[in-house]
């Protein structure tokens, strides 16, 4: 060995005992969460401290949901059972708070929830930016078995009912869907309540109540009547296959839906 060969694996050892040192340094310190921060892959992390939130809040998941390593699932946000969420998505609960995806549902690639301020910076909720589900106050709220497919985007205020579809690149803002709806790829819903058992045609932008109102009811010859149901069967088991691979111990998924 020459002298510079040993110089080097002096210079690497000393590098490594120092790095250790940090580590001791920072886990005794009451630091653990910092240190699994900086090394985590994981998209999932808590919100920052604002001028309208004192809190570093994190996410609220069911051990059963899924959350792909490339997903980024931030802040005040609940996942329910067996809820997958995709490469590239984004669930982002650090500006408008709470947001809720209920039990057995997919955010898929690329989708984007967000919302609006719901709080002010002296800590006084803005009511406007805020929706009421079952007496319970929501940035966005989406419901059991609702399927966000590729690159939909829900923006809060919003909300979204059970057993709803939302079409890939799907766009839904400062509006209410309904349950059992299906909004086909490429709709703009803005500022509107969609009554349940309806269809948006594709590409349909809706951004009149009147409009809302009187859109198709979803009948049993409606060619997407079941779609949602095969998509929410797809996505718990892929939740619950991903979960195995990890070595992450489920409950039960939604086999038989």
């Amino acid at each position: 060995m020459t002298s510079i060969d040993a110089l080097a694996m002096k210079s690497n050892n000393l590098l490594r005992i120092s790095v250790l040192i940090t580590l001791i340094i920072l886990l005794t310190a009451g630091c653990v969460e910092r240190v699994e921060n900086l090394y985590s892959t994981s998209g999932v992390g808590a919100s920052p401290v604002t001028p309208w939130s004192d809190l570093n809040i994190r996410p609220q998941i069911d051990p059963s949901a899924y959350v792909h390593p490339q997903a980024s699932v931030i802040g005040a946000v609940s996942l329910g059972k067996n809820v997958m969420v995709s490469p590239q998505a984004s669930v982002r609960g650090d500006e408008g708070m709470p947001i809720h995806v209920g039990d057995d549902s997919n955010v898929q690639d690329g989708v984007v929830v967000h919302a609006l301020e719901t709080s002010d910076e002296e800590k006084i909720p803005v009511e406007k930016n805020l929706v009421e589900v079952d007496g319970k106050k929501y940035a966005v709220y989406i419901g059991n078995r609702v399927s966000l497919a590729h690159q939909a985007q829900v923006h809060g205020p919003a909300s979204i009912g059970d057993d709803t579809f939302v079409g890939m690149q799907a766009f839904v803002f400062k509006s209410k869907v309904g349950s059992r709806v299906v909004l086909e790829p490429g709709v703009r819903i803005v500022g509107v309540t969609i009554p349940d058992g309806r269809y948006v045609p594709l590409g349909m932008i809706v951004s009149n109540q009147s409009v809302a109102d009187n859109l198709p009811v979803i009948t049993d010859d409606y060619v997407f009547k079941s779609l949602n149901e095969g998509v929410v069967h797809v996505n718990t088991n892929l939740a619950a296959g991903y979960n195995r691979m990890s070595g992450k111990a489920t409950q039960s998924t939604s086999e038989g839906h």
